[in-house]
């Protein structure tokens, strides 16, 4: 009998490629089914809840897998065992239960991320912290921002040549907050697109940098097309922090 788990995991994504497997770069998805794959002693693909780009982080993703062995799995053991395999850039947090039908990227319902930006200079946080050397306007990203939840159709902020059906989103948070030096953006939705973040992120410092007003803003989003909008920001600063799911499809509490 086949048993499919959730795994809850974290990465930094610094020196891989992305989480998707790519021919010639090391990958999250890569590392982690090599090192259960071995636990295993078996090909085990796992599915991610979705894709980030190269040198994005996680703070929380989410993958499943399905497990066909005769004796019954010890979630406790493999995270432990797993740990140890995998690289200190990949930390397993939890291994879950779920119906066999559960899909970690269909049956998600939210998906948030978090990008970090400072004008300070600090050495122990470059590498994950985007450093502008120019004040930005906060209060009128703050305002262009608000304009997210008017739209649906994202093609402005989305890759180039994707395999996706539809550019619709469904946006449910999109606001600056000030934490000390830092400020974050904090952006939910429904789903996102390829890049979508960190194209939204470099337009929304267009307005902040008085390059664009408002009503720019909501005319790029309008006009469906990403030559239109900024530069992507730099992947670095960006952390995917939380995936949703139904609880139905949990077979424990979770």
């Amino acid at each position: 009998m086949t048993q499919r788990y959730f795994i809850y995991l974290a990465y930094n994504g610094s020196k891989f490629c992305g989480w998707q497997i790519q021919p010639h770069d090391p990958s999250v998805q890569e590392c982690i089914e090599d090192a259960l794959g071995k636990l295993m002693r078996t090909p085990t693909p796992i599915v991610g809840a979705g894709r980030t780009d190269s040198g994005v982080h996680a703070q929380k993703m989410i993958a499943h897998f399905d497990y066909t062995g005769e004796t019954p799995l010890d979630t406790t053991n493999l995270c432990r065992k797993l740990n140890i395999m995998l690289p200190k850039e990949i930390a397993i947090y939890d291994i879950v239960p779920v119906k066999p039908d559960a899909h970690a990227r269909f049956d998600a319902t939210a998906r948030a991320y978090k990008y970090y930006i400072t004008e300070k200079k600090d050495p122990f946080n470059f590498d994950f912290v985007y450093r502008h050397g120019t004040p930005l306007d906060y209060h009128a990203m703050n305002e262009a921002a608000k304009h997210l939840f008017d739209y649906e159709d994202f093609t402005s902020f989305s890759k180039l040549h994707t395999d996706v059906k539809t550019n619709n989103c469904t946006i449910m948070r999109a606001e600056w907050v000030q934490e000390g030096d830092i400020w974050v953006f904090n952006i939910k939705a429904n789903r996102f697109l390829r890049n979508m973040v960190r194209a939204i992120v470099g337009t929304l410092l267009m307005v902040g940098r008085g390059k664009i007003t408002a009503e720019e803003f909501c005319k790029i989003i309008e006009s469906k097309d990403r030559g239109k909008a900024g530069t992507s920001a730099p992947g670095h600063a960006l952390y995917l922090v939380d995936v949703e799911y139904p609880q139905e499809i949990f077979i424990e509490n979770k």
